[in-house]
């Protein structure tokens, strides 16, 4: 049975939806999580996988996550709160509403609304990990100018397509991103583009896909995702830039991306006293299995955790 207070949201399937329910959750917005949080149900029956085939005219429930489980309070400490953000949420409020916004369920978790908190660094919404937000200004500036100075490290983890050069020192991007085609989208050169540095280094293979640390030295909009798509190794679960949303395996199943295959897990902030904070969120199981799948070695993200990235 479904918890109490818990809304949902109803998709009944028509032609084009997809016919697996990860296509569905996909369609309606929803992470594959929720598979395992036990939040879809196919009719009257919960869903126990996201490979689970649809038929026209079935009705698939998803419930609503509970913000206490939307928003994950890593740590707070020192004016900050450090969040674990999962896929399928914004960072801040957009054209769908404020109240399931990250920064709304992470100011509703420790009492407070989401003017009282300061966004200080933002996940595209199919993007998981760290997101740190300042609870006063003098954090807010602490982190601004930690930016400037080099000090807000981020390490991201990020499944590829194509073939990634090897190398036995970390690798650089520092094409200029400016404006894309649409208000949406950004491009290698674009229009107003601006300098973007981001250092890389491959951390496994698994056939044609590739597992990469990555630590981006600036801040453009879809910084990674652009950079890696010029660089031909597209992220996984990435249509907007030219990623894979479905793979067959060698066994001949179809492996279904609902997300894109990046994943913040690791923040460096400095605190007031100038020592280092750090946030960390393990891999998501959804993006630990998709590697499984691939015929990636479990122990990769670790590495792509600890490995040295940059000069």
């Amino acid at each position: 049975m479904r918890p109490r207070g818990i809304r949902e949201k109803r998709w009944v399937v028509r032609e084009g939806d997809g016919v697996t329910i990860a296509d569905i959750l996909r369609r309606a917005g929803e992470p594959e999580s929720a598979v395992e949080e036990g939040r879809v149900f196919l009719g009257r029956a919960r869903v126990k996988s996201g490979a689970e085939r649809v038929k026209l005219g079935d009705e698939v429930k998803i419930g609503s996550a509970a913000p206490g489980d939307a928003a994950l309070v890593i740590w707070q400490q020192d004016g900050l709160i450090a969040c674990a953000k999962p896929a399928g949420i914004p960072t801040v409020p957009d054209h769908r509403g404020a109240s399931h916004s990250l920064v709304a369920l992470a100011a509703q978790s420790i009492g407070k609304s989401a003017a009282d908190l300061f966004v200080t660094s933002r996940l595209d919404r199919e993007v998981s990990g760290v997101v740190v937000f300042a609870t006063h200004k003098e954090a807010e500036g602490r982190l601004r100018s930690a930016r400037e100075q080099g000090r807000y490290a981020r390490r991201y983890v990020a499944i590829v397509s194509g073939e990634s050069r090897s190398s036995d020192r970390p690798c650089v991007w520092d094409e200029p991103i400016g404006d894309g085609t649409d208000p949406l989208h950004r491009a290698v050169a674009g229009p107003a583009a601006k300098p973007a540095l981001t250092h890389w280094a491959l951390v496994a293979r698994a056939g044609t896909f590739a597992m990469v640390a990555v630590e981006p030295q600036t801040g453009r909009t879809h910084q990674i995702r652009v950079h890696a798509s010029h660089a031909g190794m597209p992220l996984l679960g990435d249509r907007d830039y030219g990623g894979p949303s479905r793979i067959t395996l060698p066994n001949g199943r179809t492996l279904a991306l609902t997300r894109i295959a990046l994943h913040a897990a690791r923040v460096t902030v400095p605190s007031s006293r100038g020592e280092s904070l750090v946030a960390s969120a393990p891999a998501p199981p959804e993006l630990a299995r998709v590697w499984s799948d691939l015929g990636g070695a479990a122990e990769a993200w670790d590495r792509a955790v600890s490995c040295e990235v940059g000069p």
